[in-house]
């Protein structure tokens, strides 16, 4: 059922075109991610569906009775409203409907309303119809509901009586989040929602997203993000759209196939095209072949002409190389403390880093990170502790805000400035590698905007030539493809990596260790980003499986009735080991026998991408989503019955022995 549509959509702003027929269907439940280069019109698309603005051509549909939330929408109002108020007005409709009923019972509680039957008939069913509404509204759980996702958004309780007005731009835009979840429209339109929120908020965000049942659309730079939530593609290049069936990664493959077969077909024509008129050529002069070279003129005159498919988008290349190796024993961190005025953030952090490493250095907002950074490149002074470089280490920083850029100065200055040695022609070589052409490396460095910036900082730490790298959230700001690029020259750097970042696909593609900072120290973590997850998850398995097992022991378990009982007893004992033996082994093959299922489904979805079949990929997703629920039960049953089993084993030994 389609809930929301553009059909081919047209947008113009001072006579240049920016949407040229750009249509996007959602239908109910679908969870579409609307990506592009910047600039392409995505944000202008997205306030032409939530009607913020009317198209020059093209229309929008909207299901009768469809509620289409914006996150936009609710930014900078209530300045005085409370925090909980705030998100509680999305549930208007419900608190009405409550006070209704509430009315109602009054009136039913009054005896005088029993005297007039027809009187009390009418208030009954009344009342009987607004309890289906309110129910169907989700009305006995909506506080529930608001305190929920005020959680989730990182809004504590001692935050809810907090006036918005004191609140900084980065709470005002989560507080706006958390309003729009709340109201639960059909379709929610989201612009960049990642911003803001360290990575426990972005995986609850992610969860209620995916298990949610509003259609999404959804526009980000979070790969790692579209991946986890999006089902559908839908690409804007050129004024144009495209669906692809299936998540972001899904996209890069089929865009590519579709690149590389577009290319196929174009140079064979133009093989075929120079032959034919090589042919013509060769005997058009001929008495004895001038007909056939007439009749091969006409077929290349009639033949539909393949267009030479459109070039990539220029993208940033760079290359971090290093003036000298530096020695193997890079950073050495023992105890220390960071902090401002004297306030700590956190304390008794110990650490160190080898030559070679990438380390990434997670953390929620506010734990830290930046001033640890900030800490070690000399910024900040230590509250208590030391720590100490190696021999030859030459630093270079990229700090998370503007880095010190002069604002008044071209940007062709200011890498002049940093780099005298350089002559008119390099410099100006080295910026069009960060996509500064022309008249774009006389701009001032103010007028550039957030991406421009970035790149700009970027080019003067390549040029750098140091052998250790300390960054803070170096993506910000820059789109998906400049963030592959700086991908790419990070993985291929000889140097040392020490980074802080939001963006788990990059730190995915770059880390060799995970630090997570905290008010007491760090904990450490070998490996990128995913085998960090897995370990956290792996722990908090065991956790649950020996809290269980802890409370069996205490309750009179295992060990104590093995010891005092006689031995016919322990004969039971002993059956129920082999009870256990046959449950592990019935969950062991339950998870085996899930693993070929979803292996299966893999490779139907891959199917079913390449064919563009999306009813049937939203089906084969769902099956996957059921089954990969069902392994992790399976898993969890194993390994709980496993430590039963094994407590189980020694409680027989120890009585035997």
């Amino acid at each position: 059922m389609i809930v929301l549509q553009a059909n081919r959509v047209k947008k113009s702003y001072d006579g240049i075109e920016v949407l040229r027929g750009a249509s996007l269907t959602v239908r109910a439940g679908d969870k579409i991610g609307l990506v592009g280069p910047n600039g392409a019109g995505k944000s202008t698309l997205m306030r032409i569906l939530t009607g913020e603005e009317a198209p020059d051509e093209g229309s929008v549909y909207v299901k009768s009775g469809a509620e289409v939330g914006y996150v936009a929408q609710f930014i900078g109002r209530g300045d005085d409203m409370r925090v909980y108020d705030f998100v509680a007005e999305a549930k208007r409709p419900v608190q009405q409907l409550e006070r209704e009923l509430r009315d109602l019972e009054a009136r039913m509680s009054d005896p005088a309303l029993y005297e007039d039957e027809a009187r009390f008939a009418e208030i009954a069913h009344l009342y009987e119809e607004r309890t289906r509404r309110f129910e169907a509204l989700g009305g006995y759980q909506w506080e529930t509901d608001v305190r929920r996702v005020l959680a989730g958004l990182n809004f504590p309780r001692e935050m809810y009586d907090a006036p918005i007005s004191a609140l900084s731009g980065g709470q005002r835009t989560r507080l706006a989040l958390a309003r729009l979840l709340a109201a639960r429209p059909d379709v929610l339109l989201l612009d960049e929602p990642t911003n803001y929120l360290d990575m426990d908020t972005l995986a609850w965000l992610e969860d209620f997203l995916s298990h949610g049942e509003m259609s999404l659309v959804v526009i980000s730079h979070d790969r790692y993000f579209l991946d986890r939530v999006t089902r559908l593609t839908v690409a804007l290049e050129g004024g144009k759209t495209r669906a692809y069936p299936g998540p972001y990664r899904v996209y890069l493959e089929m865009r590519a196939a579709e690149r590389e077969e577009m290319w196929r077909r174009y140079e064979a024509q133009q093989d075929e095209i120079a032959r034919m008129e090589a042919f013509i050529e060769r005997n058009i002069a001929r008495a004895s072949t001038h007909r056939r070279a007439q009749s091969r003129r006409r077929m290349l005159e009639r033949m539909e002409r393949i267009e030479r498919p459109p070039a990539d988008d220029p993208s940033l290349w760079m290359r971090f190389s290093v003036r000298r190796t530096s020695g193997e024993d890079v950073l050495e961190v023992r105890d220390l403390a960071i902090g401002h005025r004297g306030q700590a953030l956190a304390r008794h952090i110990s650490f160190r880093v080898q030559r070679g490493m990438r380390l990434a250095i997670l953390g929620p907002n506010g734990a830290g990170k930046t001033t640890l950074l900030r800490t070690l490149v000399g910024e900040l002074r230590p509250i208590g502790g030391w720590f100490r470089f190696g021999q030859g280490v030459d630093l270079g920083y990229y700090a998370q805000e503007d880095g010190g850029l002069p604002p008044d100065e071209r940007v062709i200055d200011v890498v002049w400035n940093a780099y005298p040695d350089l002559d008119h022609t390099s410099v100006r070589k080295l910026l069009a590698q960060f996509l500064f052409r022309g008249e774009d490396v006389l701009k001032p460095v103010g007028a550039l905007s957030g991406g421009e910036q970035s790149r700009l900082r970027l080019c003067l730490l390549m040029q750098s030539g140091a052998n250790v790298l300390i960054m803070d959230e170096p993506t910000n700001h820059l789109d998906i493809p400049s963030k592959e690029a700086l991908e790419a020259a990070l993985a291929d750097y000889d140097g040392t990596l020490i980074f802080v970042s939001h963006d788990r696909y990059f730190i995915d593609k770059l880390a060799t260790h995970v630090a997570v900072l905290k008010p007491d120290g760090m904990e450490w973590y070998i490996g990128n980003y995913t085998d960090y997850v897995e370990k956290v998850m792996e722990n908090e398995r065991l956790k649950r499986i020996e809290g269980v097992a802890d409370e069996t022991e205490e309750g009179g378990g295992v060990t104590q009735e093995v010891a005092e009982e006689p031995p016919a007893r322990r004969r039971i004992r002993s059956s129920e080991a082999r009870k256990l033996e046959a449950e592990i082994a019935r969950w062991e093959e339950a998870a085996h026998r899930m693993e070929r299922e979803m292996e299966q489904v893999a490779k139907e979805q891959s199917e079913a991408a390449v064919a563009q079949e999306i009813e049937r990929l939203r089906e084969l997703d769902a099956r996957y989503r059921r089954l990969e629920a069902e392994y992790q039960h399976a898993l969890e049953q194993w390994e709980a019955k496993s430590l039963e089993l094994e407590k189980l084993r020694k409680a027989l030994e120890d009585w035997h022995g």
